[in-house]
């Protein structure tokens, strides 16, 4: 019998913003809302947001604000493995991960984007 793999919440929530909405986004949270901003992934601009890591993307591909989601596995491969066999649509084509990075994407029903990574893998 094949290893079943374990999940939990990751550290990180990606906001995919459009080019129109980037600055005013990132005042919003920086300067409104006084959120505390991560500076040493730059020019990645993310802020803390509790025992989180909220992370500003500028998208020119959307047209609107998602919000996506990290997931963490003890067992990439499992994870992939249980996923597929429980119907959960695997989107990797979404965006790029790093060569080796150890990583998938899946959309869950609602169509929120969840990256599932090695829980020693997450890009915080």
């Amino acid at each position: 019998m094949s290893r079943k793999a374990t999940f939990a919440a990751g550290r990180n929530i990606a906001m995919k913003v459009p080019p129109h909405l980037y600055e005013t986004t990132i005042q919003f949270y920086r300067d409104v809302l006084g959120l505390k901003e991560i500076t040493r992934h730059a020019p990645s601009v993310g802020f803390e947001f509790g025992a989180n890591n909220l992370w500003i993307d500028r998208v020119v591909t959307v047209s609107q604000a998602e919000v996506w989601l990290e997931v963490v596995t003890n067992d990439v491969e499992a994870a992939a493995r249980d996923l597929e066999a429980a119907g959960v649509v695997r989107c990797d084509e979404i965006e790029p991960l790093g060569q080796g990075f150890q990583a998938f994407w899946v959309s869950s029903p609602a169509s929120i984007v969840h990256l599932v990574c090695k829980d020693t893998e997450t890009w915080d």
